[in-house]
């Protein structure tokens, strides 16, 4: 029996959403976070030592990370490669997208989503009256320097893909879309929106007319992505 460990509120939604997609039967335990860390609970670490989630038991497999559980599942379950491309020739254009934006979801795209979220937090934490200006304007600095601009670099940079592409992987819906959904409701939730990206946006309404996302979401709960405000 497949279960998944399931944090409410996180990427972990996109498991539950690939699994409904490949129409496999799972066992949902959900977490919630702490009220006011945002952190799962220890709980968590009694089925991985990070303490994180998601986590998916399959069997005697114990497996997490989402990109890596959604490759799983693709190479596992995804007999007649609907949600991902045929591994041979390792070389197709579709195969090296997939490839690439199933990583980049998490290795590029998610940081600066992170760190404006962190920096929203440090703005409004609780400190002395005469150590808030001093926090905040290292904050202020922070998005200006560096945190803006990466953000607005990588939200660029999706646009583009989905302006000359319906999908980004290519023509057909993918794993890799299900990996993107993540960064992309993350940014539209904080760090100035998505209203300049018209792509984007579009990308969103889509998903969330899908189906199985639709029964992902009534299984985990909508995904709020982490507002910092």
């Amino acid at each position: 029996m497949r279960i998944v460990h399931h944090l409410e509120n996180s990427r972990s939604l996109r498991v539950l959403w690939m699994l409904e997609e490949l129409g496999l039967d799972y066992e949902l335990r959900r977490y919630p976070r702490d009220r006011k860390t945002l952190l799962a609970p220890p709980e968590l670490r009694q089925i991985h030592p990070l303490g994180k989630a998601p986590v998916l038991q399959d069997g005697d497999q114990v497996l997490a990370e989402s990109g890596a559980i959604l490759d799983y599942l693709a190479d596992r379950y995804d007999t007649d490669r609907l949600l991902s491309p045929p591994p041979l020739p390792a070389d197709s254009a579709e195969r090296i997208a997939y490839r690439y934006w199933l990583h980049y979801a998490e290795g590029s795209a998610m940081p600066p989503l992170l760190l404006t979220l962190v920096v929203g937090r440090i703005r409004s934490a609780p400190m002395p009256f005469f150590a808030r200006p001093i926090a905040r304007s290292i904050a202020d600095k922070a998005e200006r320097s560096f945190i803006g601009p990466q953000r607005r670099l990588h939200l660029d940079w999706m646009e583009r893909r989905l302006a000359e592409s319906p999908w980004f992987a290519g023509e057909r819906f993918s794993a890799a879309d299900i990996q993107m959904s993540f960064p992309i409701q993350a940014a539209a939730a904080r760090g100035g929106g998505l209203d300049d990206k018209p792509a984007l946006r579009s990308f969103l309404a889509r998903i969330g007319r899908r189906p199985a996302y639709q029964r992902a979401e009534a299984q985990g709960g909508a995904l709020q992505a982490l507002r910092g405000d």
